[in-house]
């Protein structure tokens, strides 16, 4: 019986699902497979003699120029890097590429690279959504407690280190026990998800950060915001909330009417602070909130607190 002859580079190649690219010494294209015209609309005659710039983005070029000094050095044989490449059309798609070197086998200098681009794009889309839900209250369509958890600590450094300032709001929906046990289970998880719609309602930038905290709970981060600007923010809040006319005939706060009440608690980041840890500005805002309570609810009360500033050391 005869043996079938080892199919060469060329046969892979041209039969890949994936972008197989030849790179010279000089980091043009010798040869481009077939596929890149499937993914990114290019023949492969419009690459070759071309670089890697012409569908990479900008913001990745320094971590292939780093892997390519590298491999010039010897340093390195192979490289991995997840990114997303422009189409012909000017479509972004996610691939995972990866590079592998070919050497003089008596110089040991880099002759070729070939570089392999997998199409990750529907894997990546998923991957994503699946991190969102992660960081998504299921109920409410808000951030969740984790979510929450994490921008405090990152908003919070970025306080410390800037001698900046930050806020947070505390609101608690008045006397919800009552309305869950007046309405049912039903009808307080609508609450919920229309007090949310509210808080957003009155929001008005993209860098301020909603959350539910916790059964009836939400947080409010409020990055660059001082006492008066979070107090201002607070009161719309709790008007939006108000203004929502959700029956509610076991409240009398509200007269019949859901309400919310609001701990505002505002971080000044100076030299001479003692606050370091974010659980500082939390305790804070729940104290601040308690005291809405207990001096009537449907209203916003504040407390201030200062961090050392100019330092990155928050623990």
């Amino acid at each position: 019986m005869m043996s079938r002859p080892e199919p060469d580079f060329r046969t892979i190649a041209e039969n890949s699902s994936d972008i197989i690219i030849d790179l010279g010494p000089d980091k043009r294209a010798a040869y481009v497979s077939p596929s890149c015209t499937r993914l990114l609309g290019w023949l492969p005659e419009e690459l070759i003699g071309r670089g890697p710039e012409v569908f990479i983005l900008p913001q990745y070029i320094a971590a292939i120029e780093e892997d390519m000094a590298a491999f010039a050095d010897g340093k390195q044989d192979e490289g991995k890097l997840v990114m997303q490449v422009r189409a012909k059309d000017d479509r972004l798609l996610w691939v995972e590429a990866r590079a592998r070197v070919v050497r003089d086998r008596k110089t040991g200098q880099m002759n070729r690279l070939i570089v392999t681009m997998r199409d990750i794009d529907d894997r990546k889309q998923f991957e994503d959504q699946m991190a969102a839900l992660a960081m998504t209250d299921g109920l409410t369509g808000v951030l969740n407690r984790r979510a929450f958890d994490e921008s405090l600590a990152r908003e919070w450094e970025h306080t410390v280190r800037t001698s900046g300032q930050m806020s947070l709001l505390l609101l608690d929906i008045d006397h919800f026990k009552d309305f869950n046990d007046t309405y049912g289970h039903q009808a307080g998880d609508d609450c919920l998800r229309v007090v949310a719609a509210a808080i957003r309602s009155g929001l008005k930038r993209p860098t301020d950060i909603l959350a539910r905290y916790g059964g009836e709970e939400f947080a409010v981060i409020l990055p660059d915001v001082d006492a008066s600007g979070a107090v201002e923010i607070a009161g719309r809040i709790r008007q939006a909330v108000a203004n929502m006319k959700i029956p509610h005939l076991k409240s009398q706060t509200g007269r019949g009417k859901v309400t919310a009440s609001i701990g505002v608690a505002t971080a000044l980041a100076r030299n001479g602070g003692t606050i370091r840890m974010p659980e500082g500005l939390l305790l804070a805002a729940d104290t601040a909130l308690y005291k809405a309570k207990r001096n009537g609810r449907n209203r916003v009360d504040t407390a201030l607190l200062l961090a050392p500033g100019g330092s990155t050391n928050v623990a």
